[in-house]
Formats: structure tokens, sequence, C-alpha cells
């Protein structure tokens, strides 16, 4: 696998962080070569602050790409809104400093859990019945620890992990913004493989 030179990471929090962090370790990305800029805790909404920085930072990625391999993972929730709402956002962001949409070609995979991260950490690591009972709109956020959560991020991110390969199948109870979330790995992935 050839090392990539650097990977941006853009998150609202911890937990997100923890997530990519495993998913990048096991994809095998050394820490030195991760990036990572998390919303300042406390103050204002962590999502507003992602979508803020968001097209500064790929602009930059995508400098930086054309001299040297650089990729950019962006994770922020979808909350109470749509997956493709947030994807709008993230793209009105981009339009505000002149910056074209993200394309196939770009090294920045946009991940927008619904309703958030927690969704997927139980989502990944969850028996296939009772994968069928997790829904989206549900707020699962404080239905665990921090520390159960973090407990179980290292085999969420295994699991992730094992549904980028190019051999993989999605299991038919996959998640939609899960779903979608792989379908987009390729952009940046393409950077770490």
């Amino acid at each position: 696998m050839n090392s990539p030179s650097l990977i941006f990471v853009l998150a609202e929090d911890q937990r997100q962080k923890q997530f990519i962090y495993k998913f990048l370790i096991k994809a095998g990305v050394r820490p030195h070569q991760m990036n990572f800029q998390l919303s300042p805790s406390g103050r204002g909404s962590a999502d507003q602050w992602v979508r803020e920085q968001f097209g500064r930072l790929a602009a930059k990625c995508r400098a930086r790409h054309t001299r040297v391999s650089t990729g950019m993972f962006v994770l922020v929730d979808a909350d109470k809104r749509t997956v493709q709402a947030r994807l709008d956002e993230l793209d009105r962001g981009l339009a505000l400093i002149e910056q074209p949409p993200i394309n196939a070609s770009d090294p920045i995979t946009r991940l927008v859990p619904k309703r958030n991260i927690e969704t997927w950490i139980l989502h990944l690591t969850a028996t296939e019945d009772f994968r069928l009972g997790i829904h989206e709109d549900r707020d699962y956020k404080g239905s665990k620890s921090d520390g159960e959560w973090s407990a179980l991020i290292p085999k969420a991110s295994e699991a992730f992990l094992a549904l980028t390969r190019s051999t993989a199948s999605l299991p038919s109870s996959i998640i939609d913004s899960l779903q979608r979330g792989i379908r987009d790995l390729p952009r940046a992935l393409a950077a770490v493989r």
C-alpha cells in the first residue's frame, strides 16, 4: 500500500474523530499523516462550524493534491435533516469561495451519518437481526455512556473498512446514509491506498 502524504479530517466531535482515526489506522495510514480539525467545543453549532470550514479546507486539499498525494474526509451529522440537505450545504460552502462542486476526481469524501455517528456505530456492530431495528431517524446518542461508545468504535471502524473492500457486498439491511458514505469513500481512499 502506498502511504499518502497527508489526510485532512474535518469533524464535529471526538466520537467522529475516533471513528475515522481507527478506520484510517486500519487502512494503513500513520498517525503523523493525519491532520484533524475539530469543532471547538462549547462555541456554537458543531455542524455549522464544519460547514463554514469545509470550503477553505477542500480548496487547500485540492491545491495540495496537484503536487503530492493528499486526501480529505469530512464528517458532519445529518441530525434531523436529510443527507442530501447536508451535502447541498457543503456545496454552498464551496460556491461561497468560488470553488467548483465536488467531482469524481476530487480526493474528498463527505460522510454524513443520519441521524448521527452513533447510528453508524450501532449499525456496524450489531447482529443482522438487531440491525433491522436500527432506524436513521432515531437519536441513539444518549443510549450508551461515552465509555461504551468508545469501546464499540474499533469494531465499527473495522466493519466499515471491510465494507469498503472491492470484494465486499453490502448487506441488504444497510442503512441509507452508511451505504451512501461507503459509495463516496473511493475519492479519499485512493489517496489512502
